[in-house]
């Protein structure tokens, strides 16, 4: 498996610097290999057409297993579990940065991508190569720790919360937002972009970021008492 590393057309034909706005959209190929790269590139459609059957599979199954007030109450539990893996993974995991070999290679696959390129309309919600094997993980480990009767509701939950934030994430890159909450989340989340990615790490819940201490917010209020 190879890495691509091409220049955007414009500068490798030695033509006119691209536009800033052309940058932040038009992501360069991940692969060498065309069938890798298409598989990179995800139209936001289809975390909705893959989750949504199975987030309702799995409230049915759950429904058959408990009552219908313990079903909701294990949806919820299963979403918070997903604000808390969503902060997480986003602060470890995709900004976990080593400077060269195949670390950086991969951690440009991974997240570097969206940051050099976060207008990208194809590179802004996860792979389904990377979301389903991730979601049937996380089944077997529910299903591990509280047995057959209250995984498929707390997975329905979890899942849910995974479509949320594709959803949430797509809309703050392209779609323009209103209303006092679609400000708020907009402006954190293009702070996180453009001012300081050590911050910003929830993008569907950010009150974690809040908790931990991370919050855009917090950073600002020290500079003004300094």
């Amino acid at each position: 498996m190879a890495w691509s590393e091409e220049p955007t057309r414009s500068s490798a034909e030695g033509g006119a610097p691209p536009r800033r706005t052309e940058v932040l959209r038009a992501s360069p190929p991940m692969f060498e290999s065309r069938l890798l790269d298409a598989l990179s590139r995800v139209h936001p459609s289809v975390p909705v057409l893959i989750f949504a059957p199975v987030i309702v599979a799995m409230e049915i199954w759950a429904l058959s297993k408990v009552s219908v007030l313990a079903a909701l109450g294990l949806f919820a539990g299963g979403y918070m579990m997903w604000t808390l893996f969503e902060y997480w993974l986003h602060r470890l995991v995709f900004h976990f940065e080593p400077e060269q070999g195949v670390g950086a290679r991969m951690h440009w696959i991974i997240h570097g991508v969206h940051h050099d390129h976060p207008n990208d309309p194809l590179r802004l919600v996860m792979p389904p190569a990377v979301s389903v094997p991730i979601a049937a993980l996380v089944f077997v480990a529910l299903y591990e720790i509280f047995g057959l009767r209250y995984a498929p509701g707390l997975a329905a939950g979890f899942y849910a919360g995974y479509l949320i934030y594709d959803m949430i994430h797509y809309y703050l890159h392209h779609v323009t937002p209103r209303g006092r909450i679609a400000r708020a989340l907009y402006e954190r989340h293009m702070r996180h972009h453009f001012q300081d990615d050590t911050r910003g790490f929830g993008i569907s819940a950010p009150y974690w970021d809040e908790v931990f201490r991370t919050s855009p917010r917090a950073r600002r209020e020290q500079g003004a008492a300094q």
